[in-house]
């Protein structure tokens, strides 16, 4: 077997149905669009969601709640996470992103307080949990909140 001799298996492939080309094709005269009316037309094309003039569906059914534009996403850290730092180490969103803990686009970092922690750490952050200020205060680091 080789590329040159691969083909698609027998019925996978259809050929493309060609209207308009006569009455022997058995899709000439209308093409296959019925008589008369606005689908027979050429041109035509029906919004999204169109119903034939029936309520659509998303205007049928309720709206509820609102989105929050101002909302802020922030990345979210445990503080076991943090473990893998150095002793006196200063960790803040560069080196988290170095660490591989957070991607992408966020408003921030925020520590909650999952797992333990046993070194002495200076962490920036945005937020912190009350349990994650804690547990890093207990190991004798500081917290700093950053805007």
């Amino acid at each position: 077997m080789e590329l040159s001799n691969l083909k698609p298996k027998k019925g996978a492939k259809h050929a493309r149905k060609r209207v308009g080309r006569g009455p022997g094709s058995g899709h000439g005269k209308t093409a296959a669009r019925g008589e008369k009316g606005q689908k027979s037309r050429s041109g035509y094309t029906s919004k999204r969601g169109f119903e034939g003039g029936q309520m659509p569906l998303h205007r049928r059914l309720p709206k509820r709640g609102f989105t929050n534009i101002f909302k802020k996403q922030h990345a979210v850290v445990n503080v076991s996470d943090l473990e893998r730092f150095d002793n006196g180490a200063t960790v803040d969103e560069s080196a988290l992103r170095q660490a591989g803990l957070i991607k992408g686009r966020n408003d921030g970092i925020k520590v909650l307080g999952g797992g333990e922690l046993t070194k002495k750490l200076t962490v920036h952050a945005a937020k912190f949990s009350q349990s994650a200020r804690k547990q890093i205060e207990a190991a004798g680091g500081t917290c700093q909140e950053i805007a």
